[in-house]
Order: structure tokens, then C-alpha cells, then sequence
């Protein structure tokens, strides 16, 4: 599995998505997921570099592996910020009337619909969130 650690702070977002992209682009990712995980990628991404450490900065980790048999693509984020499990949160309501009133918290439900599994586990002091996409076309 490949990775890289950065400073998580929103800037670092485009480096991040090109790590996972020049992944992705090496199997001829379908364009569909690329999108999908583009936009997974920076939510999950910019949640990190806004809450794991406030006020302080810490490293985000993010490794990214592709399998070709069947193909898909696992991508995992670590962080040494506060304990937080996003797949604990009841997911959002999307009712018409809820959606004009909410102030964020659709992210984590955009991961889970978007994504063929999401796992979460804190281990020694980390924040993993792993999540995998199917690249197979349909």
C-alpha cells in the first residue's frame, strides 16, 4: 500500500487528491468513481485538517492500494487527532425541510452512499477510516 503523510490542513487537499488520482489513473479508473472518490477524498480530507487537531496541526496519513481482482481500490486515512468515529453519528436527514435548516453533516452520509464499505477503528492512538470502491465498470 502506498502513502503519504502531510500536514493536515486544507492546502495540502490537492496534493492529497493527486496522490490518489495518479493511483487510480494507473488502472484506468472509470471516470464515474473517480469522481466519486475525488469528492470522498476531500470530504474526509478537510474534516481531518478542521476538527482531528484543533487548535493545534498535526500529519494526516493516507494510503491508497488497488487490487485488480477483483478491481478496486482501498484507501485508508490516519490521523493522531482526537478520537472521533464519523460512522457512530446517525446518519443525516434528508428530508426537504431538514436540508434547509442543516449546517453540515451530509458529508459522512455522501461517504457511506458513495462508497461500497467504510470501516472506522481507533488503534494505537490513530483515527482510521478506511473506506473501498468498487472500479469495475458496471
Amino acid at each position: 500500500m502506498k502513502s503519504i503523510i502531510v500536514p493536515a490542513v486544507a492546502e495540502e487537499l490537492d496534493r492529497v487528491q493527486e496522490f490518489v488520482e495518479a493511483e487510480l489513473e494507473a488502472y484506468d479508473c472509470p471516470m464515474r468513481a473517480m469522481m466519486q472518490i475525488n469528492i470522498v477524498v476531500e470530504e474526509i480530507f478537510v474534516n481531518i485538517a478542521s476538527y482531528a487537531y484543533r487548535p493545534e496541526v498535526g500529519d494526516a496519513e493516507i494510503c491508497c492500494e488497488v487490487d485488480e481482482d477483483p478491481l478496486r481500490v482501498t484507501i485508508q486515512f490516519l490521523d493522531h487527532g482526537k478520537p472521533f468515529d464519523p460512522l457512530a453519528q446517525e446518519d443525516a436527514d434528508t428530508s426537504p425541510e431538514a436540508l434547509l435548516e442543516r449546517d453540515g453533516g451530509l458529508g459522512i452520509l455522501l461517504v457511506k452512499k458513495s462508497m461500497d464499505a467504510v470501516d472506522y477503528s481507533y488503534k494505537d492512538g490513530k483515527n482510521i477510516l478506511t473506506i473501498i470502491k468498487n472500479l469495475d465498470e458496471e
